[in-house]
């Protein structure tokens, strides 16, 4: 049986087009509240505006316009899906990324598989690729970990600085054998971060598979997103600052369809995020009702 903590528990489906908030009074009563995703004329954030209306409707006072936080002293749980991530990546207005790859495998994501998802298409139209630029650099250590090719950190240096000149905030590392000996991946993950990239993915870090595509992909799917919900994650607590204080938490859902404290949200975890949501929910519906 649930223990009644005497605060208010929140669960938030924020979708492309409406948000759906479930809350929980401390008496043990569910209530409900919809409301649009995007409506900036009349709020910053819907998560945070259900939140705060439905308060409201139960006697608290919180003017959000005003500045007012929500009171994070009674609040137990929130508990978010969310499309923030689906969407930034379906409309292409992820962090501007770098590529940094070992020198000769440039093209090595562009190329992919070769799958043919329509096998008899004349006219093959291939996705705009995440990154924005490549940086290929001199290293290389073959699958056994013998350096084959020192890296060259100076080079290395000069390429992320043009990079970041140009407007890239986000590398994605990928090296050969890098989900195994990571030294030069770690070398390139210090330097990035020296010259000023806000954010690294390391691929031996953000997804340790044998196969560079498959490696590569999620890695810059990582670095593409995890600004953006870094900034999404961070306006939301910034609205309940005394929430961890007091002992309440704020999860969300990965594209696993577990929940994960705000502050290890990653962009490789959330791109199914909120679909992964009503899964888990009419999967548990279905058992309550004997299925």
């Amino acid at each position: 049986m649930r223990q009644n903590t005497g605060k208010w528990e929140f669960w938030i489906d924020r979708g492309g087009t409406f948000t759906d908030v479930v809350a929980r009074r401390p008496g043990g009563e569910v209530v409900t509240h919809k409301l649009l995703s995007e409506n900036p004329g009349q709020y910053e954030d819907a998560a945070i505006q259900g939140i705060a209306d439905i308060l409201n409707r139960h006697g608290f006072d919180i003017d959000l316009r005003a500045g007012r936080a929500l009171p994070g002293a009674r609040i137990a749980a929130v508990k978010m899906g969310t499309t923030v991530a689906t969407n930034a990546l379906l409309e292409r207005q992820g962090e501007r990324t770098l590529l940094v790859i070992t020198r000769g495998f440039a093209d090595a994501l562009r190329i992919g598989h070769q799958a043919r998802p329509a096998l008899f298409a004349l006219n093959i139209r291939l996705p705009r690729m995440l990154y924005e630029e490549v940086l290929e650099v001199d290293e290389r250590i073959n699958a056994a970990g013998e350096v084959l090719q020192p890296l060259d950190a100076d080079g290395a240096r000069r390429g992320l600085e043009l990079a970041h000149q140009r407007g890239c905030r986000a590398a994605a590392i990928v090296l050969m054998h890098g989900y195994r000996h990571h030294a030069h991946e770690a070398q390139l993950a210090d330097l990035a971060r020296a010259v000023g990239f806000a954010q690294v993915s390391v691929s031996h870090v953000v997804s340790p598979l044998m196969k560079l595509v498959s490696r590569g992909d999620t890695t810059v799917v990582d670095a593409y997103l995890s600004p953006i919900l870094r900034r999404y994650v961070g306006q939301v607590t910034a609205r309940m600052p005394d929430l961890k204080k007091r002992g309440g938490r704020l999860m969300f859902m990965r594209s696993s369809g577990g929940l994960t404290d705000a502050g290890f949200f990653q962009g490789k975890d959330a791109v199914l995020s909120g679909p992964a949501g009503g899964v888990v929910g009419m999967a548990r519906v279905s058992e309550a009702a004997g299925f």
